[in-house]
């Protein structure tokens, strides 16, 4: 006798995907895991109004939006924005664009572009798939199902850029410590792995996404035990183990200890352009290993430590659909992160890289989306941009092997200014949005819509 398939609450596509809203009502801590019938085919809740809503909107219209749980057109877009920020961040650091790269206006433009302004795309990204995560939950689906659709949703595209960046770099396969790891996404589970195996390097924060998504139908049941009025605790509660964690990290295991933003590309001699950036040289493949700071890789890689981010994101999509949260006024979110950001330069390592723009980068996903229940229009809803935030994850993915083949045969044994690294930078957006367009409508949505439907039962 064959055991039946666990049902648990399931999900739709990551935030870059419209997701269809499924007739669910309001979750509750007893019908979390609910399978009847009178679930099954309870109709949405017919909306009609259409007008905005003030500020502090309507509780009771905001739920009965939220209960719908459609599509949220300024999270969507706001995928764009936070892979900009990271697109900036690499541009600067992975173009060796010399002499620039080594001279003073390169050092001052540094300070103002720091490492953590790429974290913090990351962080809204890892926010943002907790969220997406429980707002596409579907009763019904089964964990089997689950799992498929996240993974028919991450390797496919993974695997391309990862292939794309191996011929690129000539990568040299018969070392299986440099690509296997991250092929199978583990390589940030071990130090040695995340810096020789690091590969195709945006990809170490698929690690973490892979934990997240194992993870989230285990721990779902915790999560919905939570009454609605703790939520809000809830959320500060892990907030204060967020910030005792890396605190550990700070005060007991070895790294940096100071304040200043010790992150630079890694340069050669020289003033000629070299051919490879080094994280993408043949001299990086063959070294043995490639130490990298204990604190910090505990902090920013290790999968785990990066869990409770996720989490933050599950927590605040229930506050917006129980009518916990109803601010439509991105003001304060976006002030206190831009405080929160501008306060990085003054903390240790540990502290600069999300653990600062967490609680306000919560506040702002939660604010985007009640937004839209709101009916409240912005930037990030415009069809177009909701268009690049679909295929900003490909582009996250594919813009480091642009890089290298830009590196390798346009600026590799010249000398170039700032406006040549303008020039270079503008190329490689350009070319990454072209290809990352290709493979979210010939590869993604193709996979998805044939292999990932979700089994009812």
């Amino acid at each position: 006798m064959t055991r039946p398939p666990e049902v648990l609450p399931g999900v739709g596509d990551d935030a870059g995907v419209a997701v269809e809203s499924a007739p669910a009502q309001a979750i509750t801590t007893t019908q979390a895991f609910a399978t009847t019938p009178a679930l099954a085919t309870t109709q949405p809740i017919p909306v009609t109004t259409t007008q905005p809503l003030p500020a502090l909107a309507s509780a009771d219209l905001l739920t009965e939006r939220a209960r719908q749980r459609p599509p949220l057109p300024s999270l969507t877009g706001g995928r764009w924005w936070a892979a900009c920020a990271v697109f900036v961040l690499h541009a600067l650091v992975f173009l060796p664009v010399y002499p620039f790269q080594k001279s003073e206006l390169f050092r001052h433009i540094h300070e103002w572009i720091p490492m953590q302004l790429g974290a913090a795309g990351v962080t809204f990204f890892f926010v943002l798939s907790g969220f997406i995560i429980y707002w596409s939950f579907k009763p019904g689906m089964t964990k089997r199902a689950f799992y498929r659709r996240r993974v028919l949703k991450i390797y496919p595209t993974h695997l391309l850029a990862a292939a794309a960046f191996i011929v690129v770099a000539s990568v040299p396969l018969h070392r299986a410590v440099v690509w296997v790891p991250n092929l199978l996404l583990v390589h940030t589970w071990w130090p040695k792995w995340t810096t020789v195996g690091g590969l195709n390097v945006p990809s170490w924060s698929l690690a973490a996404e892979v934990l997240f998504y194992g993870s989230f139908p285990l721990l779902l049941p915790l999560v919905m035990r939570i009454p609605t009025r703790r939520l809000l605790l809830a959320m500060g509660l892990l907030m204060l183990f967020i910030v005792a964690l890396h605190t550990s990290y700070f005060l007991w295991v070895d790294g940096p200890k100071g304040i200043a933003n010790a992150f630079a590309p890694r340069l050669v001699p020289g003033n000629t352009s070299p051919h490879y950036e080094l994280h993408a040289s043949p001299a990086w493949f063959v070294q043995p290993d490639i130490p990298v700071a204990k604190s910090y890789w505990l902090s920013y890689n290790f999968p785990l430590s990066r869990l409770p981010e996720f989490f933050l994101g599950v927590l605040a999509a229930r506050m917006v659909i129980e009518g916990r949260w109803r601010n439509t006024s991105l003001t304060w979110p976006l002030l206190t992160l831009v405080a929160s950001y501008a306060l990085t330069w003054v903390v240790p390592v540990n502290y600069k890289m999300s653990v600062l723009m967490l609680a306000p980068m919560t506040a702002v996903v939660a604010t985007m989306a009640a937004r839209d229940l709101a009916g409240v229009s912005g930037i990030s809803a415009h069809p177009r941009v909701v268009w690049l935030g679909n295929v900003s994850f490909a582009f996250y993915l594919i813009q480091f092997p642009v890089m290298v083949v830009v590196t390798r045969y346009l600026i590799g044994g010249k000398e170039f200014g700032i406006l040549g690294w303008a020039g270079f930078s503008l190329l490689c957006l350009v070319v990454s949005t072209a290809l990352a367009a290709a493979l979210y409508h010939w590869v993604d949505v193709p996979i998805m819509r044939r292999f990932a439907r979700a089994k009812q039962r």
